[in-house]
């Protein structure tokens, strides 16, 4: 499974941004899809988690209320909806896809990330 991330950029704070991560050379409907990020000089940090049908979803605290989660099996896409951007977001977001879980170790395969900065 390729999983490539796209969508991040600049933006203000207080401002949206829509990831998307598209999956290549396996269908992706049968694993959990999730969002991690990294900020500079900081640990990896869990996002959010969407399970293999779309029905069930977890998030971080951090962004609970902010942040949706989805996917579209029939186009092998997950999405990441961000509104209400705050200066701590800024990190570079990765898409993951594995089993249902909010630990980094439960994910098999892992796109390159994209960089999300929010600025004052």
């Amino acid at each position: 499974v390729q999983l490539q991330a796209s969508g991040g950029g600049l933006v203000q704070a207080g401002g949206s941004l829509r990831l998307s991560c598209a999956a290549s050379g396996h269908t992706v409907g049968s694993y959990a899809m999730a969002w991690f990020r990294r900020a500079s000089g900081k640990e990896r940090e869990f996002v959010a988690v969407v399970s293999g049908t779309g029905r069930s979803t977890y998030y971080a605290d951090s962004v609970k209320g902010r942040f949706t989660i989805s996917r579209d099996n029939a186009k092998n896409t997950v999405y990441l909806q961000m509104n209400s951007l705050e200066l701590p977001d800024t990190a570079v977001y990765h898409c993951a896809a594995g089993h249902y879980s909010h630990i980094s170790r439960q994910y098999d395969y892992w796109g390159l990330g994209t960089q999300v900065t929010v600025s004052s």
